[in-house]
């Protein structure tokens, strides 16, 4: 009797498919790209030149993330179009914090079965990310692992790499006390504090559908929390371009209390008036739901403020104009002032 023939296939692992998708997002690849790229999608590896960037003596800065369990509600509602772009936002903002102008972005898709769909869907929010940060998609890889990952679940990985002139870059050391902070604002949650948001929201007796619209919101919930986290990249860029950045902070999971200080030089602090802009109403709803103490919220979500800019009070007027004419809404939301003491930020009013 002949033995029975078992394929990589009968095991679960499907070439075929992951070819097709690797076809299929060539065409989203392709309007990423930029001069620097010298290779096609579907190499072993990714060639960039640098040789005629315009960097006379350049420093590489590099970011790795995830967007955590935020993934959880693209599982939930099965839009997968947005979280890509999350996944190129929190790389690449990180990146722009020391200055650095993104040039290449690759991820890493792993699920337990191929759905090519749900895939391309993902693949296009990253190819969408690397377009607004002017960043090139130069390849990634589509990890297919039956048993590893629930049905209909999957999880995301991104890496970024940034050029930046060596005496240009913004690293936080010349801050000094006077020195004015201007937040940026965010869309929402961004890509933290999402398990968090599900116990309080989701989970408790008398949570919320996520096709219902809460109190306060003008959307669904589930619309709210699928937003895509903001990228800074060009408006950090052309803040830099003309005017005296001196520190950068992607209010990131820490909130304001833990992502403001890794900017700050020894001695410095900052004093940060809470009530110089309007908490967007889903961070109220997650505190009102959970009884969630302010000072926890804050420390969780950004609140509001998606990237803190720090630069001369002299400046401060012309920056802020500058903001406006960007279209970002901006606020003057805090001073450095002389570290007395292991707290910071310090919560004043009317700083």
């Amino acid at each position: 009797m002949a033995k029975t023939t078992t394929t990589y296939k009968d095991a679960g692992v499907d070439i075929d498919a992951g070819n097709r998708l690797v076809k299929a997002i060539g065409k989203l690849v392709k309007p990423t790209l930029r001069a620097e790229v010298m290779s096609n999608v579907g190499g072993f590896g990714a060639l960039v030149s640098l040789a005629d960037t315009p960097y006379e003596n350049p420093v590489l800065v590099s970011s790795t993330d995830g967007v955590g369990t935020k993934l959880k509600l693209a599982f939930m509602t099965g839009k997968h179009d947005t979280v890509g772009i999350d996944l190129v936002a929190m790389c690449v903002n990180d990146v722009i914090v020391g200055g650095a102008e993104p040039l290449f972005f690759l991820d890493y898709f792993a699920t337990g079965k191929l759905d090519e769909g749900v895939a391309e869907s993902v693949i296009k929010g990253i190819a969408d990310g690397c377009i607004e940060a002017n960043c090139s998609l130069v390849g990634g890889e589509t990890a297919e692992m039956p048993g590893m990952y629930p049905k209909g679940e999957y999880d995301l990985a991104g890496f970024s790499v940034g050029i930046a002139d060596r005496d240009q870059i913004i690293d936080g050391s010349s801050i000094t006390v006077g020195d004015r902070i201007i937040g940026l604002s965010s869309s929402g949650l961004h890509s933290n504090g999402y398990s968090l948001v599900r116990k309080v929201l989701l989970k408790k007796k008398g949570g919320y559908g996520l096709d219902e619209t809460p109190p306060g919101l003008d959307c669904t919930l589930g619309e709210e929390l699928l937003k895509p986290t903001r990228i800074y990249v060009r408006t950090v860029l052309n803040i830099k371009r003309d005017f005296a950045l001196k520190g950068v902070a992607h209010i990131t999971g820490g909130g304001l209390p833990e992502n403001l200080p890794r900017v700050l030089p020894y001695g410095c602090c900052a004093v940060i008036d809470r009530k110089s802009w309007e908490v967007p109403p889903i961070f109220r709803l997650i505190e009102k739901e959970g009884n969630v103490p302010e000072e926890d919220l804050y420390r969780t979500f950004n609140c509001g403020i998606g990237m803190a800019l720090v630069v001369p009070e002299s400046q401060v007027s012309d920056v802020m104009e500058r903001l406006n004419s960007l279209g970002e809404q901006a606020w003057l939301i805090g001073r450095i002032d002389e570290k007395k003491d292991d707290f910071c930020p310090i919560w004043e009013e009317n700083v």
